[in-house]
């Protein structure tokens, strides 16, 4: 082959970088990929055997298809960079190992805390707090009025608080 590469750098290489950027390609792809195309041509020539007497063609051919290559690259990339942003952003439904072990020791805390409270007021907090009966509701269940329901399940949260402050 008796292609002068410097000379057809200088001739067709802005032309080539033009082509790429209309293809899509950003300023600095199109001159990498033109950089590529020449080297390309450089290690691998076409065969001795093919007769190619254009050889702005191939040069055009091979940065044509080295943009091809690359945009496809983007777009596995891309695909690629999708799903990692989405498989970051699904949400494990189970606590950690150390957010079950705390809530674990909590929990007998305040049940050991709700044990420690007088029968009325154990069961005026459970009402209002589990069984999510008004203060009203609660007084009515227990027979008390409501202010003093109200002290009750105050006394108890203080208490419940005080026990379970340490964690």
């Amino acid at each position: 082959m008796a292609w002068d590469l410097h000379k057809l750098f200088l001739r067709h290489a802005n032309g080539i970088t033009r082509s790429l950027r209309r293809r899509g390609l950003s300023e600095e792809t199109a001159a990498d990929i033109t950089q590529d195309t020449f080297l390309r041509v450089l290690i691998a020539p076409p065969a001795e055997n093919i007769t190619n007497s254009n050889p702005a063609a191939y040069l055009y051919q091979v940065s044509r298809n080295l943009g091809i290559n690359h945009q496809r690259r983007e777009r596995l990339f891309d695909k690629i960079d999708s799903f990692d942003e989405a498989v970051a952003n699904i949400a494990d439904p189970f606590p950690l190992p150390d957010a079950v072990v705390y809530d674990r020791q909590r929990l007998r805390l305040t049940e050991a805390a709700l044990a420690e409270l007088p029968d009325r007021s154990r069961r005026a907090f459970e009402l209002h707090r589990l069984g999510e009966l008004t203060m009203s509701q609660v007084g009515q269940e227990i027979g008390l009025s409501t202010s003093r329901t109200w002290a009750l399940i105050r006394d108890a949260y203080r208490h419940i608080v005080i026990r379970t402050s340490g964690l």
